[in-house]
């Protein structure tokens, strides 16, 4: 009923009893985020790679996650069906093409499960950097579709348009990276707390976590966009991606919103530095968001924007990791 009654830009969630511990992200951390933005300079290797991310492939895949393939027989993804089981074996097959190796893991019976995916690194380091979107859906209330096409669909396969390219192009890692699909998002961050606070208790060396949720709404009366929080997450993280965009991505117009909350929050609560990219700076304007109606084929759903977030995301991750790549034509 709540869920019912409460403006759709509003989540209500089932509160812990016991509080969540703060970790704050330790200086050591912040200042290798620093570093990367003192360091910062444009690269023509970098700029090739994300401006050949495939806009019909990443059509095909948003079209499969939200059943409008026929040969898709998604209807949902909600944590708790098996339309989220599909998706998390598919999304787990297709990154393994790319050359990640996936883990279906599971953070409760309740749930569909995380989908992991690494790449290992070229060298010796326990570095690891993190993109990550979440792949369960919430559609209108008494509706059993739940397509989720820009809530969190345009955030996935942003994720699998970076790993796709990751293959074309042959790149290799000088750190550790993950691609990661959360469950239960929708739930209260239900997935990706699970996964934050192992690593935590791992002490992971995270140097940074980059969450795409929401990417793909571009309203006609506006510029392409990319927003940032301005209130949950590390600011240097969320400095390093504007200045990043004003290299790979100067289309977007940049600014602050304060769209609440997205998988980030979980890892920034545990003392990691992360932040979200978002489709806009400032409210949610998506009319069909945490609707049945969050379909790819509609007025609005922008994947040209989808892309330029994506090529900001991916250019951040080839700036912090260190890569190698072969030459045009080698």
């Amino acid at each position: 009923m709540i869920d019912h009654l409460i403006p759709r830009f509003y989540v209500p969630v089932l509160l812990p009893s016991t509080p969540l511990p703060f970790v704050p992200v330790p200086s050591s951390a912040i200042d290798r985020v620093i570093n990367l933005i003192k360091t910062l300079k444009f690269s023509d290797q970098i700029s090739t790679a994300v401006n050949s991310i495939s806009l019909p492939q990443m059509l095909n895949d948003i079209r499969f996650l939200t059943g409008e393939d026929k040969r898709s027989t998604i209807l949902t993804r909600h944590s708790f069906s098996t339309g989220a089981l599909t998706a998390a074996a598919w999304l787990s097959d297709r990154f393994e093409e790319t050359g990640a190796k996936c883990e279906l893991r599971k953070f409760s019976e309740d749930y569909a499960p995380n989908v992991i995916c690494r790449y290992p690194s070229l060298v010796n380091t326990t570095e690891t950097v993190i993109l990550s979107a979440h792949y369960d859906s919430r559609g209108s209330w008494g509706s059993t579709r739940a397509p989720g096409g820009n809530d969190d669909g345009s955030g996935t396969v942003s994720l699998l348009g970076i790993a796709r390219t990751i293959l074309r192009k042959k790149i290799e890692f000088k750190s550790n990276v993950e691609l990661v699909a959360f469950a239960g998002e929708e739930q209260g961050l239900v997935g990706s707390r699970a996964y934050a606070k192992e690593l935590r208790e791992a002490d992971a060396d995270i140097t940074l976590m980059v969450q795409a949720d929401m990417i793909a709404y571009h309203s006609p009366s506006e510029p392409q966009q990319l927003g940032l929080p301005e209130y949950i997450g590390t600011p240097e993280v969320a400095t390093l991606l504007t200045n990043i965009s004003s290299l790979y991505a100067p289309n977007l117009y940049v600014g602050p919103t304060r769209a609440c909350c997205s998988d980030h929050q979980s890892f920034h609560q545990q003392g990691f530095p992360a932040t979200q990219v978002f489709e806009r700076a400032g409210w949610i304007l998506d009319p069909m968001y945490h609707n049945s109606g969050d379909l790819s084929n509609r007025t609005g759903y922008d994947l040209e924007q989808v892309k330029s977030i994506a090529k900001v995301t991916f250019a951040t991750l080839l700036h912090a990791a260190g890569f190698e790549m072969p030459a045009e034509g080698a």
